[in-house]
């Protein structure tokens, strides 16, 4: 293919092809072709244009291929345009002499057409240069199309479009003449002609003015004409004209053209008219042509009806006068649109039908203008509109119904007038406020248009439809502002009570209650519990009077059950407590047995059998209602109750027949409605519940399904029935389209019924699937049989295998003996039938039975698969599939598919090949592959030939999509036949004409099948996967071209296949072009192949899609029809507006998904154009005068606060024009996520003064903090919103703009953070959060809100914090009353949760203000400051504290109430009878369940704060009577389910404590002993800090020591905590408690120990019991002792972190040579914090208990001293050595060493230790140990300073010891010098001589000779400085030891050392500085022993003249500097002083 790359065609390439390959290579250089002329300069294609126009010439005469035409004219066109035009006049004869051609055969016709094309293209491209020739060229085009067959007059058609488009004006002449050729092709026979010449005429329109003025009348006829017999692309097609030129006509001012002709002007008025004429009544002479119209019905075929209403006429006619004309003209168009429906047109409405159709028409024209044009202010104003009109209507009726007589007035006609207009405008009106959401709030509270008021009046009307439709605009009114549910509700059932003697009144308002009971399952706020008592009443009221008045029986029948019936959807929380009456009710509407059945049958007449069957349907419609809703209860009792009715339904069902027969046609409907309702019962119970009655139930069946007095077609029923991919080939009808509403009527031609909501009340409260859309069930003539069918599939698996036999054998007779429509209608029945029980079968894995009876569904499935309806061949194929997987035999399989192939073989008819080749297709559906390679060749060899059949596209199209199936569930097995079925499709492709467009569909579902088997094959690089490769992107160019949309969106969908797969051989941005270009496509599954196309590139690589797009669209020369420039806004801009505009969910949902990951992997890098985005979306209608009125506050306030609405006269135009509240929403939604993507990225996001730096180094760079400004503002306009979704939005955006901005400091302003300017912004947003009316959800949200930003700190200044502070309190008084006083427009559990939100934003304010004044407390002792910045701290810290400490008390009570609700809700389930009656503080008994959701939410902040507020009153109230008093108000139901006797209320303080302490370790316990999955890091982390602050304090302390089992417990909680959660800070947290516990036992114990001691003063001291764990034997019980629990928890934090420690892992318990590790900072803390606790467990047990722990402490301590003793540089100690040697010098000098049982066995343990750690760092195998010596000799100084000297005195070890040091002193290491010197200093001094003289005598000596070598050579750096010092330090210290007579020799040693560094006068100022600090060093000694050993002084001094001379020019030469600087040398040495002093108190 590449050598087709070139401008001139290659020739030579070209001749060896064979034919196929040269039809791919021709299309291959002409796509090329195209843009490389583009590319080339001009002289190039001059010198080639010759030879270049005769190949192309030559190629016309070629028999060119549908696309490759095009391509060709596209070519010459582009080559002319480019190159010289002069011999383009040659190309246009030789176009006309190939049109003129008298050659009539098939073969030459491709070059006629491709000559028309030519000339159309020609024409297009190169316009007037033209101009003179196009006479004679449109001349001879229309002569041509006289004889021309239907590719002709389609290809002349376009051709003319074209032609006309390029001349413009100048093509007047002809204008008659194409329109001429144009209306009769509008009307012509074939479809795809008719959209031609739509095409055609819509272009002639925009110049012939004739055609909207003079001509316009017949215009309009000739399109009604045109929608006659239409199919779905005509519909639009000529709809878009029509509605063009009707706009145009009245659009127009035409002022040369009105000079020349006399035009007449066109009113609105005028051409409503003619529209509503079509409508109406169709094209003229209609009836004459429609003779086969069914029992004439209606005189306008649904046709015309559904294309005059579709985009077309009415629509496209609105949209292109657009939205704002639609605002001026509402009143007008409403008025006309309703009138289509008046009683003035009665013929529209004649039968019910027809009404119904007539009124979907109408709702899709009010759906469609209103809702797809109209901003959010204009729907507000049209519905006031529709509200009048609804008024005006009403008053009608109601004069009708006031007239004097009434019977004689009262006829059904002058009622029936308005019934229609009214449904409409209710239903618009409904769907309106639905889609409005909370932002039709001011709508509702406008008073002048009494919106509720008019459709309440509307319910006691007296047509059904008409209340049906009042109730559902009721319904929506209750889903988009859930606040008027409850008033709604209560007033709907105070006029049922009261109207009850009305039967309309009864009738509709019962309605509406069942609707609003329906709309509560969609709003989360629910409404008061006690309403479903109130309505339950009610409908037995109602049921239990039925009987009292004939006149109103069967209303109060029907709407008592109904009531019942919609009570249930409130699901099982509510129906519980009604369920017994329910049951009973149940009961008594059935007889008891049989035999009362027969004297009911004997009794009743008529009307009472009407009566009674009605309650019944009723009953048992409440009943599936229970099953369905209320799952939860069915128990086994439950089901005991329900069952027993059940036969005696049964019973009635098999007599029904006979009871007709005897009253007539009254009881016809009545007994349908009740088969239906059985059916649909049973459906829903479990077979097994009526298993004795199958028999009776299936005859029933039976004879349902094969009743033939059906006068309504039950196609409907079909398509539940066919798969979901055969649907694909029927028609467009079954897709999705955006007119599905209106063209499901035509599914199945005229005698099709639609669904609406009078056919079935009760599925008003059903839940509804389609969104906003009126449910429509299906009459009950037609629901039956879809419930018989579905029944008929359970009950039939069921029955015994004769039964079966029989029944299928009664369905294929009955099949037999019906003849023509009937028995097609039977047949689609059975198969209904079959088709549920094969798939019922399949699914519940069953058996279907002997031969015979495979045998008798083979044969009524196979008579359907021949059958001429084409959805029932579909269905049957389906059930053939289906058979095929229930039989499940290789056998049986290939015998159906052999049945197929002889079929095939024999059969010429279109029917039996179509149905037979979609059996093939579909038999290996459900299989799980295509069985044998054999029967699979045979299969696609049979298929590959019918789909060659070009006389029958229809046979080709199901053939092609059969195989597609078989390539589906072929897979890999396929490969073998990829080349042969890819070359087939490419061939096809190229010769199939246009005007087949399904056959090209279902070429594209093969190749996208293909593309799929062949996968990441297709990356290949090797010739024949470049060349399959190829075709596929070839096949994929041609679909490309398609003029059908469904096609294109195939040919997206494989070019969305192949980027996935071969991503670098797609070209993305021919690709991306192509899908902006179609964004916008008026065909909504080509719009979803976009969407769904895109979603997948920008996962790839959004930054470039983004790219491409924006190229394209600055390259695009044609029109946008998108609303919004990608130019301007991007792709990223029009998906936004995209977004706001379509209404189809999973498309939106599509959107959403793009936008998603775009911003995920662009935010960053387009920062301002994202939030640029977000900000017009949410500032195009921001409401701020909404926000002014919230403003309330003082005078000062008020100023900075209303700065926040900054005037936005300053902005440009928005490209969003009032984007809808979801759009809104969503941008809101990408705020937070940018924020969050910002999050991961560059740290400069959140820093301003970096942010300014790099933006000022490169201006292109962008951070988030620079728009910290418009953040808070999107976030305030969000947050004061009307929209509640929308509030909620802003306040969660807020809060994450709080949180990530709190600590960013403001470089400006130092001491002071960024946000802090903002926070009168933050205030105005908050504030219209806590008015009265506002929802608890936004409340709760806003909560939240204010805590955060109180706790953030941003606000320093009280006054500034006590705004916000002042709404918390605002909140709090609201709640104080509890449960009682909130709002009771909803459900209790939304008033819990809005008192537990501001009990917990309460908890976090009170935290954080104690944090803080903790964290105040502890600086200021730490850090004496200045007393301005302590003044300035404190106020807030301590001023926080202030605020909340005057509502603590009212808190404290509070949140303890909190508490035990929350203890009390979550006892395990078999408690649940102890719980009290009336529920907690906070909750009701029955919205129990509910409520647990929003406990579970906040409990763990609210026990934090308890526990902190505990704390802080010690368990020690000041007043306790009052506290208690107190206390018990909110807690009275709950006190811990105590007695409610008068003893048991008043409790000792003790007792308080005692409960108060119980609850919050309890609930802590109960939480952390199960931690579940979602359990969050915040409550965990909440509890153990409550737990802390709980045990800061002594009473709780003495509470978990004196109960050791408690605090067992504890530890084993906390134990499975660390185990299960790996978060360090809360094993941290977890241990600190640890800590706690531990403590608290040790002062248990020490108490204990204290008072014996006291007790026992006079007794003997051995007689003393032991106190402590192990008592006198030593031996600690494992589950009973708390030392134990805490070794166990601590030896799993330091295994997990130095898995060497646990001799399983690592082998044999002896030393490792493993080298040391440092952990992690967090590792390093856990480990020294259960070091800590290891060190204070010995205190915990007796003398004997501690020998027994000893030896671990020790094993483990040494461990992690040996594990990370890691050398570090200056000798410094590891965090985890110096942790574990303070642990260890705790450890020994534990009291027990020392106590008389223990002493001997410590010291042997001890030594022991000892030897341990000397062995540690022996070295091993010869090789040199890594560890640091330094920890080592700590470790050995902290043995021989912490033990007694029997421990470190034996020789062995003493020996051992000294030579460690030896070693250490001979090391170079300086670090490691000094630390040695400052250890042998503290041990040198050790009081005990027979400890301290041994290394005196062995080390002494060596620092000497150190020193001495030191003199000599004098240091040169600080380190031997410091060495210097420490020595010197060491002699003098031995100095101080040595006895008398050993001193003046130890002195003579120093001196002269010392002496030695002195320096004379000259050499002081010329000496380095770290000289002259020696030189002061020496000095200041020998200033201190000059004093001390005078003696010995002056005799060296005598013996050495040199030393004495040299002192005293020292001194000399010092004086003065000594006495100016006696402060430095103090200073000098005062940091290894305190250095080592910090050693000494870290563990020496």
């Amino acid at each position: 293919m590449e050598l087709a790359h070139s401008l001139l065609l290659n020739e030579d390439a070209y001749n060896q092809l064979g034919e196929v390959q040269k039809a791919e290579f021709i299309f291959e250089w002409l796509r090329y072709l195209e843009k490389f002329l583009l590319a080339t300069s001009r002289n190039d294609v001059k010198e080639k244009q010759k030879t270049l126009a005769d190949q192309l010439l030559s190629l016309l005469s070629s028999s060119p291929g549908p696309p490759t035409r095009k391509l060709l004219a596209k070519s010459l066109a582009v080559l002319y345009s480019v190159g010289d035009t002069f011999s383009v006049y040659e190309t246009i004869d030789k176009c006309n002499d190939l049109i003129r051609s008298k050659d009539d055969s098939p073969s030459y016709l491709p070059t006629k057409l491709a000559a028309v094309v030519c000339l159309g293209s020609l024409y297009k491209k190169l316009g007037r240069i033209l101009g003179n020739t196009f006479t004679d060229t449109v001349g001879n085009i229309l002569k041509a199309m006289k004889s021309a067959e239907s590719q002709g007059r389609y290809e002349i058609m376009l051709s003319l479009q074209n032609i006309l488009n390029g001349l413009g004006a100048a093509a007047a002449p002809c204008h008659r003449d194409v329109y001429k050729a144009a209306r009769s092709c509008l009307t012509d026979r074939s479809m795809a002609v008719r959209c031609a010449a739509a095409k055609c005429l819509l272009e002639l329109q925009n110049e012939a003015v004739f055609m909207w003025s003079t001509d316009l009348d017949s215009v309009v006829t000739l399109c009604f004409k045109s929608f006659e017999g239409s199919n779905y692309d005509v519909r639009i097609s000529v709809s878009k004209l029509l509605g063009t030129v009707l706009a145009k006509a009245i659009i127009s001012k035409h002022p040369g053209a009105a000079s020349r002709q006399n035009i007449r002007r066109v009113s609105l008025e005028e051409v409503l008219e003619l529209l509503g004429t079509g409508f109406l009544r169709g094209s003229s002479g209609f009836l004459r042509a429609s003779g086969d119209m069914l029992k004439g019905t209606s005189s306008v075929s649904r046709d015309v009806r559904v294309g005059v209403t579709q985009v077309g006429a009415y629509v496209v006619f609105v949209s292109t006068l657009g939205g704002v004309w639609l605002e001026k003209n509402f009143a007008v168009f409403l008025s006309h649109v309703l009138s289509l429906v008046s009683q003035s047109h009665p013929k529209a409405t004649q039968t019910q039908i027809d009404a119904v159709c007539c009124r979907r028409c109408i709702s899709f024209i009010l759906r469609a203008t209103i809702g797809g044009l109209l901003g959010e202010k204009a729907q507000i104003a049209a519905a006031k509109d529709i509200c009048q009109a609804i008024w005006k209507l009403k008053k009608d009726v109601d004069a009708i119904l006031s007239d004097g007589n009434l019977e004689t007035r009262l006829s059904s006609t002058d009622v029936a007038a308005s019934q229609h207009m009214l449904v409409c405008a209710l239903q618009e009106l409904g769907n309106l406020i639905y889609s409005l959401s909370t932002t039709a709030a001011p709508l509702l509270q406008d008073s002048s248009t009494g919106l509720l008021d008019g459709v309440l009046s509307a319910l006691p009307h007296p047509s059904t439809s008409v209340q049906l439709a009042a109730a559902w605009c009721l319904h929506c009114v209750a889903v988009a502002l859930p606040a008027y549910l409850t008033p709604l509700l209560d007033r709907c059932l105070e006029r049922l009570s009261v109207l009850k003697s009305s039967p309309e009144a009864v009738t509709g308002f019962s309605f509406a209650v069942a609707a609003l009971l329906g709309a509560v399952k969609h709003c989360p706020l629910g409404i008061p519990h006690g309403k479903g008592k109130i309505i339950m009443m009610l409908a037995e009221d109602l049921l239990c009077s039925a009987a009292q008045n004939s006149h109103l029986s069967i209303q109060r029948t029907q709407a008592g059950w109904l009531l019942i019936a919609a009570l249930m959807t409130l699901g099982p929380a509510v129906v519980s407590h009604h369920l017994a009456r329910v049951l009973l009710l149940w009961k008594c509407v059935f007889p008891v047995s049989p035999s009362d059945l027969e004297t009911e049958k004997s009794r009743g007449d008529s009307f009472t059998w009407q009566v009674t069957l009605e309650g019944r349907s009723g009953a048992l419609c409440a009943i599936k209602s229970f099953v369905s809703h209320c799952g939860d209860l069915l128990t086994e009792e439950v089901t005991q109750h329900l069952l027993p009715p059940l036969p005696c339904a049964v019973d009635l069902l098999t007599q029904l027949s006979s009871i007709l027969k005897i009253y007539g046609s009254p009881l016809k409907t009545p007994s349908v409605v009740y088969r239906q309702r059985l059916y649909e019962l049973l459906i829903s119970l479990p077979p097994e519940a009526y298993k004795g009655n199958f028999c009776a139930v299936l005859k029933e069946l039976a004879a349902d399904l094969t009743a033939v007095d059906t006068q309504v077609a039950s196609t409907c029923l079909l398509p539940a029935l066919c798969h979901q991919d055969d649907l694909l080939i029927l028609s467009p009808l079954l897709q999705e389209t955006d007119h599905r509403f209106i063209e499901e009527q035509l599914l199945l031609g005229n005698g099709m019924a639609c669904g609406s909501l009078e056919y079935d009340p009760h599925s008003i409260y059903e839940k509804n699937v389609e969104g906003d859309s009126v449910p429509k069930p299906l009459p009950p003539a037609l629901s039956i049989i879809s419930s018989a069918a579905k029944l008929f599939g359970v009950v039939c698996a069921h029955v015994g295998e004769a039964q079966r036999l029989l029944v299928l054998e009664q369905l294929l007779s009955s099949m037999k003996h019906t003849k023509g429509a009937r028995q097609q209608t039977v047949q689609l029945h059975i198969v209904s039938a079959i088709s549920s029980f094969l798939k019922y079968t399949a699914t519940s894995k069953g058996s279907i039975g002997p031969e015979e009876i495979r045998r008798l569904v083979l044969t009524l499935v196979l008579a359907a698969l021949e059958s001429p309806n084409t959805l029932l061949r579909c269905a049957a194929a389906e059930a053939w599939a289906r058979l095929a997987q229930v039989v499940d035999d290789a056998v049986f399989t290939t015998g159906l598919a052999q049945v197929s192939f002889d079929k095939l073989k024999s059969a010429r008819d279109v029917v039996t090949r179509t149905g037979h080749s979609l059996a093939l297709g579909s038999l290996p559906r459900y299989l799980g592959g295509t069985g044998s390679s054999q029967h699979m060749d045979s299969c696609i060899r049979v298929l590959c030939t019918l789909s060659q059949d070009s006389t029958s596209p229809d046979v080709q199209t199901w053939a092609l999509h059969s195989l597609s199936l078989i390539i589906d569930s072929a897979g890999a097995l396929y490969h073998v036949h990829v080349e042969p079925t890819l070359s087939l499709i490419i061939r096809l492709l190229l010769n199939v004409p246009p005007t087949h467009a399904e056959v090209h569909q279902s070429l594209g579902r093969c190749l996208n099948a293909l593309i799929t088997t062949l996968g990441p094959e297709l990356q290949g690089n090797n010739t024949s996967v470049s060349t399959l490769r190829t075709s596929c992107l070839l096949g994929c160019a041609v679909m490309q071209d398609n003029p059908d949309c469904l096609v294109q969106a195939q040919a997206i969908s494989c070019l969305q296949q192949l980027h996935m797969f071969a991503p670098q051989h797609v070209n993305l941005s021919g690709l991306v072009s192509c899908l902006c270009v179609n964004l916008c496509s008026p065909y909504l599954l080509l719009r979803r192949a976009v969407l769904a196309c895109l979603r997948q590139l920008v996962q790839r690589g959004a930054a470039e899609v983004s790219e491409h797009a924006v190229t394209l669209a600055k390259d695009y020369r044609g029109e946008w029809t998108l609303g919004v420039n990608i130019r301007e806004v991007g792709l990223e801009g029009a998906l936004l507006a995209l977004l706001d505009r379509e209404t189809d969910q999973s498309l939106c949902h599509d959107i959403r998904e793009t936008l998603s990951h775009m911003i995920t992997s662009m935010a960053v890098g387009k920062l301002s154009l994202w939030l640029k985005l977000c900000k017009d979306v949410l500032a195009a209608s921001a409401d701020f005068t909404a926000c002014v009125d919230t403003m309330q506050e003082e005078e000062g306030d008020r100023g900075d606060d209303a700065s926040v609405l900054t005037n936005r006269s300053d902005e440009r135009s928005h490209p969003f024009t009032n984007p809808r509240w979801t759009t809104r929403v969503f941008a809101a939604e990408c705020v937070c996520r940018i924020i969050n993507q910002c999050e991961n990225a560059h740290s400069a996001h959140f820093d301003v003064a970096l942010a300014q730096e790099m933006k000022k180094s490169d201006s292109r760079n962008d951070f988030l903090v620079l728009h910290l400004a418009d953040l808070i503002r999107m976030a305030f306009m969000a947050a004061t919103d009307h929209s509640d979704q929308l509030r909620l939005s802003g306040l969660e955006t807020l809060l994450v703009v709080i949180r990530q901005f709190a600590k960013i400091p403001e470089p400006e302003f130092p001491g002071h953070v960024i946000l802090e300017q903002y926070q009168a912004n933050v205030g105005a947003a908050l504030r219209p959060a806590f008015t009265s009316e506002t929802p608890p959800d936004i409340t709760a949200k806003a909560c939240q809100v204010c805590s955060a930003w109180i706790a953030s700190g941003v606000v320093s200044d009280l006054s500034d914090l006590r705004r916000v502070h002042q709404l918390l309190v605002s909140s709090l008084t609201k709640i104080q009353a509890g449960k009682e006083a909130l709002s009771h427009l909803y459900s209790e559990s939304a008033s819990t949760m809005e008192i537990l939100a501001v009990l917990k934003a309460w908890a976090e304010v009170y935290i954080i203000a104690v944090q803080r004044h903790k964290n105040h407390k502890q600086t200021s002792k730490t850090t004496p400051c200045s007393e301005d910045s302590v003044r300035s701290g404190s106020r807030t810290s301590a001023g926080l504290l202030d605020l909340v400490r005057t509502d603590v008390g009212t808190l404290s009570r509070l949140w303890l109430a909190a508490l035990q609700d929350f203890a009390l809700l979550t006892l395990p389930s078999e408690f649940a009878s102890q719980l009290p009656v009336e529920g907690g503080a906070f909750y009701t008994a029955e919205t129990s369940e509910n409520a647990k959701v929003h406990y579970h939410s906040s409990w763990a902040l609210i026990l934090h704060a308890a526990a902190l507020w505990l704390t802080s009153t010690g368990f020690v109230v000041a007043d306790p009577d009052e506290e208690v008093a107190n206390l018990s108000r909110p807690v009275t139901p709950t006190s811990m389910c105590q007695d409610s006797s008068a003893g048991a209320l008043v409790k000792s303080p003790e007792d308080v404590y005692t409960d108060r302490f119980h609850l919050i370790l309890g609930i802590s316990v109960e939480f952390l002993c199960s931690l579940h999955s979602d359990a969050t890091m915040e409550s965990i982390t909440a509890c153990l800090h409550a737990l802390q602050a709980l045990l800061e304090i002594p009473w709780p302390r003495s509470q978990i020591g004196s109960d050791q089992d408690l605090g067992i417990e504890l530890l084993n909680v906390l134990h499975r905590v660390i185990l299960t959660r790996e978060s360090p800070s809360i094993q941290l947290a977890s241990l600190d408690v640890v800590r706690q516990v531990i403590c608290a036992a040790q002062e248990h114990v020490k108490e204990k120990r204290r008072s014996a001691e006291v007790d026992d003063g006079a007794a003997e001291k051995e007689t003393l019991p032991e106190f402590g764990e192990g008592k006198d034997t030593g031996g600690l019980v494992p589950g009973k002792s708390l030392v134990l629990a805490a070794l166990e928890l601590c030896v799993c934090i330091l295994v997990r972190q130095l898995p060497e420690l646990n001799p399983e892992l690592t082998g044999s318990p002896g030393v490792k040579d493993a080298s040391p590790q440092s952990l992690s900072e967090d590792g390093t803390r856990l480990v020294s914090a259960a070091l800590a606790i290891l060190a204070e467990l010995p205190a915990l047990c007796s003398p004997e208990g501690s020998i027994s722990i000893l030896p671990t402490i020790l094993y483990l301590t040494i461990g992690v001293l040996r594990e990370t003793a890691v050398r570090l540089p200056e000798g410094q100690l590891s965090p985890t050595v110096a942790a574990s040697l303070q642990a260890l010098k705790g450890i020994l000098s534990s009291p027990m060493a020392r106590a008389e049982k223990s002493r001997a066995a410590w010291t042997v343990l001890l030594q022991s230790a000892l030897a341990t750690v000397l062995d540690c760092w022996n070295p091993v195998d010869g090789t040199h140990q890594e560890r640091d010596e330094v920890s080592l000799l700590t470790a050995i100084t902290v043995f021989i300073l912490s033990t007694g000297p029997e421990v470190t005195t034996i020789p062995c070890l003493q020996k051992r010891c000294i030579e460690k040091f030896k070693t250490a002193l001979q090391i170079k290491d300086p670090g490691i010098q000094i630390k040695t010197y400052q250890l042998l200093h503290s041990i040198f001094q050790y009081p005990n001589p027979a400890v301290s003289y041994p290394y005196i005598y062995s080390l002494a000596s060596s620092v000497v000779e150190k020193l001495q070598e030191i003199d000599k050579r004098k240091p040169e750096d600080t380190n031997e400085l410091h060495i210097f010092q420490e020595s010197i330090k060491v002699l003098e210290a031995l100095v101080t030891i040595a006895e008398e007579q050993h001193r003046p020799q130890l002195v003579a040693c120093l001196l002269p050392i010392l002496i030695s560094f002195l320096l004379d006068e000259n050499a002081l100022g010329s000496a380095t500085s770290i000289m002259r600090r020696l030189h002061d060093f020496a000095l200041q000694n020998l200033m201190q022993i000059g004093p001390q050993h005078s003696s010995v002084f002056k005799s060296v001094m005598a013996s050495s003249p040199t030393l004495k001379a040299r002192l005293e020019a020292a001194v000399k030469g010092n004086q003065e500097s000594v006495k100016v600087k006696p402060s430095p040398s103090k200073q000098t040495k005062s940091p290894a002083k305190s250095s080592s002093i910090q050693l000494k108190t870290n563990f020496l």
